[in-house]
């Protein structure tokens, strides 16, 4: 429904091979989806979005809450921010 209204749709994923979120570039229309904490995302969902994207965190964090995360998403994709330089150590390697 949400590509057909047309939404890109990102699942917010910790895994490894996700693409950097501070250096997606945010369509206009634009549905981020979220997982429960713990199980975060079903493989299924994940495979409907557009994009998989991740937030960087320190290798000695070992996953984030959801809410903490959805405010991360927020304002990584907010467009008053995307002109602001990203976070130290957010730029992909």
């Amino acid at each position: 429904v949400l590509h057909a209204r047309g939404f890109e749709s990102w699942a917010l994923t910790p895994a490894a091979d996700a693409e950097n979120l501070w250096s997606a570039e945010p369509p206009e229309r634009l549905a981020i989806m979220l997982g429960a904490e713990g199980p975060g995302l079903t493989q299924a969902a994940q495979d409907r979005a557009s994009r998989r994207v991740g937030i960087p965190i320190s290798a000695a964090v070992d996953s984030l809450n959801v809410g903490h995360a959805a405010a991360i998403a927020l304002a990584a994709v907010s467009p008053g921010r995307r002109h602001a330089q990203a976070p130290e150590g957010s730029e992909p390697s």
